[in-house]
């Protein structure tokens, strides 16, 4: 077992895969030399000479590449510097990568992965700190994951890169730097999958990604008020794991659902209106959303700092749930 940053796991995943599956390869801007925007396709380009590929700055052209050379056979990971300039590629994901499948008589697979950042926490600005996860998930045909540890980052890349179908690997950006426990030999982690990360009896928090790490903080701040949260890291936005909220549920009977995401519209809005259906008899309060405001990310430090959610607007939202 070694400590290492979330960064680095995701590095290992693309290398070990690389190594394991020559069919492998990695494409996007600046994921060669310069080792990728936030380093983690570093060194890359010297240990798989001609499978770490330097494209121009043409988000189309990068997806359009990686869901070719999937139908030929390949499996690429092509990686989008900011999850903002998705927008350029969807109509490479949306009707091509996600319907590929469909349109052949399911004698046709799409097995690509791609890689891009969200969130804020870096005052990057409204078009550089976009949660855009709920877009893709409403489109059949793509898998949508985003982890909240360097062992779930490891593992869930690795069955990106696996997977016969296109899958999206969402990323926080603030969590790049972030240390955890990554195996010598990891355990696997099967897409559409979650866990509790910590249990509890008064009331479940559903979040993913960065936000897992709050919910926890909130969690244990309502502990000391003896409200004992249970927190649910979906790890799969796109299939997600209702049976698993449904049995935290079936325990606490109250709800919040927590994103990083603006809250209309969004993956919180699914599940509680899911869990309003066939959990109904088991709610004993309100279902909450925390989500950021219906507005652009701002740029200044402290809009960007009240603009997104934290910990205690998650407790306070637990609370709302119990009164």
């Amino acid at each position: 077992m070694a400590e290492v940053r979330f960064g680095k796991a995701l590095n290992q995943a693309l290398s070990d895969a690389m190594a394991a599956d020559e069919r492998v390869f990695v494409i996007g801007e600046d994921v060669g030399a310069a080792g990728g925007s936030f380093k983690v396709t570093r060194d890359l380009m010297a240990a798989y000479p001609g499978r770490v590929l330097d494209a121009p700055i043409a988000e189309a052209s990068i997806v359009g590449i990686a869901v070719g050379a999937a139908l030929t056979g390949m499996r690429p990971v092509a990686e989008i510097m900011f999850m903002d300039f998705v927008t350029l590629s969807m109509d490479m994901l949306v009707n091509q990568a996600a319907k590929a499948r469909s349109m052949f008589g399911g004698q046709g697979s799409v097995p690509m992965v791609l890689r891009t950042p969200h969130g804020g926490g870096l005052n990057a600005g409204p078009q550089h700190s976009q949660c855009l996860e709920a877009w893709l998930a409403h489109v059949p045909g793509l898998k949508v994951v985003c982890p909240a540890t360097p062992a779930d980052a490891y593992a869930l890349l690795r069955a990106a890169i696996e997977d016969p179908d296109p899958v999206i690997v969402v990323e926080n950006k603030a969590l790049y730097a972030m240390k955890g426990d990554l195996a010598e030999t990891p355990e696997p982690v099967e897409i559409g999958r979650g866990c509790i990360v910590r249990e509890g009896r008064d009331a479940t928090i559903v979040a993913y990604g960065a936000t897992v790490g709050l919910a926890t903080a909130a969690a244990a701040t309502l502990a000391g008020d003896g409200i004992e949260a249970e927190v649910v890291d979906l790890r799969s936005i796109q299939p997600w794991d209702e049976a698993l909220v449904l049995e935290s549920l079936s325990r606490t009977h109250n709800l919040v659902v927590a994103h990083e995401a603006v809250e209309a519209f969004g993956v919180g809005a699914e599940i509680a209106a899911r869990m309003a259906d066939v959990g109904f008899d088991e709610l004993d309060g309100p279902i909450v959303r925390v989500g950021a405001p219906f507005a652009p990310s701002p740029f200044g430090r402290t809009l960007e700092a009240a603009y997104r959610p934290d910990a205690a607007r998650i407790a306070a939202a637990v609370r709302r749930s119990l009164s």
